[in-house]
């Protein structure tokens, strides 16, 4: 049976930067009808580099399941054929040139309903409104930048890939939130799309959930890289192997996996803070013990012990990798006309059916853009347009979602109006209420959790199992993230929930996929990262053995976002047949599928992607150390032109290019190096701490943070402002994040209707629990 779409009947209009191009893709690989409208001589983006046999390898993994359209923006005629084209879609994403060539302005006023995301690097007003970008640059204003590297040494900028993944999922979620609004009220809306917003709020965010460091939350001005060895790689036998030992029952198997050697024996050594301080001591006996292992023995024997470990892969051995060929996340496939490849296909499954690249990327267009374009459909019927009310009210969501994902998922529609409910259990608490001398609350979990209830109930015993299940009846969606299967272990499966609520939809997020041998591995971030590739292309240079993305989180933040993405087009599926949906999703799909342009060029030319380093891809590129303690700048030259360009700005004459960069950015600060380049029209930036980001000038423009307090911190807290990017959007007065089990009582009575005598007996027996 094949796949069904969650986004049929809707319709993109693609006229956008390789951004819109990315987020129309995500939008069309869950149904949307796509038309990429382009000259005659096609996209400016077909010809992104790398290309191979006449194919753009970023345009082709962009553009799958679309269909391409001539609309020449040059002429009145081409105009007015994109005009028609786009009058009849619902969503459109557009390039700002692009806005203007076809009077979005006025068209938005002829159709009130059109939801337009105009994405460009910086927005469309503020100080940088006009700056270049790469995603290297991005990488360096958002704040992930400042953080990577070895202790002592430069920073590192991380894979540029991850700039561009994350402002893709933001753009296609901004989208996706304007068209549900758009159905509730007959308003579309424009979308200022900034990739630097996108970034600083969505890869390791400096004011979110475990927002990659404590810098962030102190606001304290941290110089240099901070220790990066919390998931230490260690050779073996035919490679390296990474290992995450959090949970003192972790450590118990790794105790026992060494002997139970007598001067570890003394339980303070259940504590990180004991296991770090003696790590002279302690990692010369791992290390001896892994040294004539293989990976896989390890794996395997650490998986046995509960202990978490994974390969670390390059990008190339992932992608051949047993796991991802038999759960069908990568396969060999027709990906441009005439290009096959082994790519991967799809991140998430509806109802066990993958749903990803269908179609490859079109080839060069033949027809002329028109409003007959659109395949036929049943008008949606939306109510007359009216103001008030978020994009989620009236929607009620059980959060059973823990960490990271868990907490950002969540979030996503309790920031937007939904009624989010944290169920919570005593005997195995969130690990993000964790704190570190015993407090009630700290800011990552109010972060991530504000605006939520929680229910506190043991899911383990029949009578918690009934109350879930009743409550799971009067609710619209169910988040999870642990290993595939538990739920059905614990009785609240899809299956048995959809029996009593055939409208239910139930995402489940996992480490590795439900299908294939790495199934039940536990899973965290630094193992995802390390299975897939990126923990190989996060180095100073592809023959390192030591690579520095242990101070990230991702992909957590941008797979959440995904996974809110995924369940926003399941309500809308909802809407138009009455059933729910199951929804499976993988982090390390996300991830293959976020660096799906180096796993198509890896596949046409196997060994080519590796680590780049701070040289990067382009033509010419580095951080360059400026005038001050720890102070850094990324310049980037995309092409010859901009190579003359930089060489006169920094006086280089006949002198080696990087050596004359390097003396003229030691004098200048960065913030002077960024300025005076961008004025030559040069993508360079600044590297900004995380702390800094809340004094950005363009994020300031732009209004990118509020604030948040909670009664049990002191400090009032910088947060994302999720309204931040909209035209308008009314959004919720949210609560503080809730203690564990602070609404027990009144979800009890005043939504399952218990009397207060059975609330009491559930209580006194721990089916329930209260702070």
């Amino acid at each position: 049976m094949a796949a069904e779409l969650l986004l049929t009947g809707v319709r993109v209009a693609d006229l956008g930067d390789a951004v819109g191009e990315a987020a129309a893709r995500l939008l069309a690989d869950l149904g949307a009808e796509t038309l990429k409208l382009e000259p005659p001589q096609g996209a400016r983006t077909r010809t992104e580099e790398p290309v191979l046999d006449g194919h753009s390898l970023p345009y082709s993994v962009r553009n799958t399941n679309k269909s391409a359209l001539i609309a020449d923006l040059t002429t009145p005629e081409g105009r007015a054929d994109a005009r028609a084209l786009v009058a009849e879609a619902d969503i459109v994403f557009v390039s700002p040139t692009a806005a203007g060539a076809i009077g979005l302005a006025e068209l938005r006023d002829i159709r009130p309903g059109l939801v337009a995301v105009i994405s460009s690097p910086f927005g469309l007003s503020g100080p940088r409104r006009d700056w270049q970008a790469t995603g290297r640059t991005l990488l360096a204003l958002g704040g992930a930048m400042s953080r990577s590297g070895s202790p002592g040494a430069p920073p590192l900028v991380p894979p540029e890939q991850l700039a561009t993944a994350t402002a893709t999922a933001q753009a296609a979620w901004l989208a996706i939130v304007a068209h549900t609004q758009r159905t509730r009220t007959g308003l579309g809306q424009t979308i200022d799309l900034s990739h630097h917003e996108a970034v600083a709020t969505g890869l390791d965010p400096a004011f979110g959930v475990q927002g990659s460091a404590a810098a962030g939350r102190s606001g304290k001005f941290r110089r240099g890289r901070p220790p990066a060895d919390s998931y230490p790689i260690y050779r073996c036998a035919d490679g390296f192997v990474r290992l995450c030992l959090l949970a003192k029952r972790q450590w118990r198997g790794m105790f026992g996996w060494l002997g139970e050697p007598a001067e570890f024996a003394d339980p303070s050594y259940d504590s990180i803070t004991a296991r770090v301080a003696a790590s002279d001591r302690l990692e010369p006996l791992i290390e001896a013990l892994f040294a004539d292992r293989t990976a896989a023995e390890l794996v395997d024997e650490a998986a046995r012990r509960g202990i978490p470990l994974a390969q670390v892969l390059s990008l190339g051995e992932a992608l051949a990798a047993d796991h991802f060929t038999k759960a069908g996340t990568v396969s060999r496939t027709e990906v441009a006309p005439g290009l096959t490849a082994t790519v991967p296909v799809g991140y998430l499954a509806a109802d066990g059916h993958l749903l990803g690249l269908r179609t490859p990327s079109p080839g060069l267009p033949t027809q002329t853009a028109s409003a007959g374009a659109w395949a036929p459909r049943e008008e949606p019927v939306h109510p007359v347009p009216a103001t008030g009310g978020a994009p989620f009210a009236g929607l009620r969501v059980l959060d059973l979602g823990v960490i990271v994902f868990g907490a950002e998922a969540g979030r996503a529609f309790a920031d937007l109006g939904a009624e989010v409910i944290k169920v919570e259990s005593r005997s195995y608490p969130d690990g993000l209420r964790q704190t570190r001398n015993g407090e009630a609350m700290n800011a990552s979990f109010a972060w991530g959790n504000r605006g939520k209830r929680s229910l506190g109930l043991d899911l383990r015993t029949e009578e918690g199992k009934r109350i879930f299940i009743e409550l799971a009846r009067h609710s619209d969606v169910v988040l999870s993230n642990f290993k595939p299967g538990t739920l059905d272990s614990l009785g609240i499966g899809f299956t048995t929930l959809a029996a009593t609520h055939p409208g239910i939809i139930v995402l489940e997020s996992s480490a590795f996929s439900a299908e294939g041998p790495w199934a039940q591995r536990l899973g965290y971030g630094p193992l995802v990262r390390a299975a897939c590739g990126v923990t190989s292309l996060w180095k100073y240079a592809a023959g390192d053995t030591a690579s520095w993305d242990g101070v990230t989180v991702f992909p957590d933040h941008v797979a959440a976002r995904l996974g809110a993405l995924s369940v926003a087009a399941a309500l809308l599926a909802r809407s138009r047949d009455g059933r729910g949906r199951h929804l499976q999703m993988a982090q390390s799909d996300v991830v293959l599928h976020q660096l799906a342009d180096l796993a198509l060029l890896e596949s046409l030319r196997p060994g080519s992607v590796s680590a780049v380093g701070n040289r990067g891809r382009e033509v010419f590129g580095g951080v360059f150390a400026c005038a001050g303690d720890d102070e850094w700048c990324v310049i980037d030259a995309r092409d010859p032109d901009e190579v003359d360009v930089l060489r006169e700005a920094v006086g280089a004459g006949e002198q080696d290019l990087g050596e004359a960069v390097s003396g003229w950015t030691a004098v200048r600060s960065p913030a002077e190096v960024g300025e005076e380049l961008q004025r030559r029209g040069l993508p360079a930036a600044p590297m900004l701490r995380l702390p800094e980001l809340l004094d950005d000038p363009q994020l300031a423009h732009r209004a990118t943070y509020t604030t948040l307090t909670h009664p049990l911190l002191e400090q009032t807290l910088p947060a994302e402002d999720a309204a931040s990017a909209y035209e308008r959007l009314e959004v919720p007065t949210l609560g503080p994040a809730p203690l564990a089990g602070a609404d027990t009582e009144s979800i009890c009575r005043d939504l399952l209707g218990l009397d207060e005598a059975l609330v009491a007996d559930l209580l006194d027996r721990g089916v329930l629990f209260v702070p």
